[in-house]
């Protein structure tokens, strides 16, 4: 049984006991309430007790590129920024996950490595879209597609025709169909990213590229009634789209990122490509937007979009270096920072990053303090702070653009299924393994042993 002063439940925060029973939440009671004999107890005081958040956009690269990030080192970070379940994209990786086979390949390449649950999108590209069904059945939580350049030569995008067949093949079998909007014409027609001036950039991938692409998918998705889902979207200017679509039937949710909504254009340093993804961090009012609609309902959820890689790729030249923000570890904290200082609670928190990506996932026993759920918890400490030290992270590599900020809320212990896979309790236990991975660290010997589990699509 765990207690605490603050649990997040779906009817509110309040101080509460959490009874479990083999990795499932039994029932919440109240705070004092006695424990059934034999049970173990873990007061956790004053701190906030979380769902264990669900990150359902994590690019964890293994195999193939494992020394930009891997399994081991992902979860790892995963489990110290209170995230339990992550789903994993399917590009980056050598191979993609667009067939079966592959997807066996990466879940040998996961097997036995991770340290929180994680599960697997597969990837709908211009050769396999005859071949969705036999991915979908494999157990993937849905098919993600680009509407413009990858990044990487493996994973192309699909042309309108190609995404009309991509959603009349998932419509088929209820399937669920994950996008990368932005539209080539308007891309190909902005100026080419060249140089340190963040604002070169910004312009190469302006906000009419978003706005057009989700047009173009809503449009598609009405015509063959399929479910769509907005991945990262940063264009404010888009948001408008998805509310009408939405009431014009569409069955479509949108998500947005960490960085998307604390950082902005204004403040990126000449040079600084830690700050470089597509689609852009954009200026403040855009993030003003963004929180706005997360507010509405407009927006469902926020996830990382962790896409790192080595330093070595991040060239200070934003037309060269590698796009991708590496905050894994740090989404929490820091959209804890700046919704607190918009008036949001914690229960806002929980929604956004653990309760609506596990429902977009369809994963029914995740995302929140119930009974009958997984026994998945985040022990939080809103009113503490830290000031992010990238070598103390658990990323593979020590780069972030999160590199000096100092953050509200500090994650002092996390529990899978029931059992404590960070931190400390209130005993004062702390074993070498679990301290350094509380206090953060990249070793691969000061971890603890990986106790995550390997889902699929129910």
């Amino acid at each position: 049984m765990l207690r605490a002063d603050r649990v997040v439940t779906p009817d509110g925060v309040r101080p509460a006991a959490v009874a479990v029973a083999g990795g499932r939440i039994t029932a919440v009671l109240p705070r004092d309430a006695p424990a059934p004999p034999g049970a173990r107890v873990v007061d956790h005081g004053t701190a906030a007790l979380l769902p264990g958040l669900v990150d359902t956009h994590v690019h964890i690269n293994d195999p193939g590129r494992a020394h930009w990030e891997g399994f081991p080192s992902a979860t790892r970070a995963a489990a110290a920024g209170g995230i339990t379940t992550l789903l994993d994209m399917p590009l980056n990786s050598l191979p993609p996950t667009t067939s079966p086979d592959r997807l066996a390949t990466k879940r040998a390449a996961a097997r036995g490595r991770v340290h929180v649950d994680v599960g697997f999108w597969g990837g709908a590209v211009p050769d396999n879209l005859d071949r969705l069904r036999p991915l979908h059945d494999a157990g993937v939580f849905g098919f993600k597609c680009f509407l413009s350049p990858s990044g990487v030569d493996e994973f192309p995008p699909l042309d309108a025709e190609r995404l009309g067949r991509a959603l009349a093949g998932v419509a088929a079998f209820d399937g669920l169909l994950i996008v990368h909007a932005e539209d080539p014409t308007q891309l190909s027609a902005a100026p080419a990213p060249t140089g340190p001036h963040y604002a070169d950039f910004l312009a190469s991938r302006p906000p009419a590229a978003e706005h057009a692409a989700i047009a173009g998918l809503l449009e598609l998705a009405a015509r063959h009634g399929a479910r769509v889902h907005v991945l990262h979207l940063s264009a404010a200017s888009a948001l408008s789209l998805i509310a009408e679509g939405r009431a014009a039937g569409v069955v479509v949710t949108a998500e947005t990122c960490p960085h998307f909504l604390t950082l902005t254009a204004e403040e990126v340093p000449d040079g600084a490509t830690e700050f470089k993804c597509c689609p852009p961090i954009r200026e403040a009012a855009n993030r003003d937007a963004l929180w706005a609609a997360l507010a509405d309902g407009t927006l469902d959820c926020v996830v990382s979009d962790h896409s790192p890689c080595t330093a070595d790729l991040k060239v200070p030249d934003f037309g060269r270096a590698w796009g991708g923000i590496a905050s894994l570890q740090l989404g929490l904290s820091a959209v804890w920072t700046a919704a607190a200082e918009r008036g949001h609670g914690l229960a806002d928190v929980a929604r956004w990053m653990a309760t609506a990506p596990a429902r977009l996932a369809g994963l029914h026993h995740k995302g929140a303090i119930a009974p009958g759920h997984d026994a998945d918890l985040a022990v939080f400490d809103p009113e503490a702070t830290f000031t992010v030290d990238p070598a103390t992270l658990h990323h593979r590599n020590p780069v972030t653009a999160y590199a000096g900020r100092t953050l509200r809320g500090v994650v002092r212990a996390t529990w899978l299924r029931g059992t404590r896979i960070v931190g400390e309790d209130t005993e004062g236990e702390d074993t070498e393994a679990e301290g350094a991975a509380a206090r953060g660290g990249n070793a691969e010997d000061a971890a603890p042993p990986p106790t995550g589990r390997l889902i699929e699509r129910t």
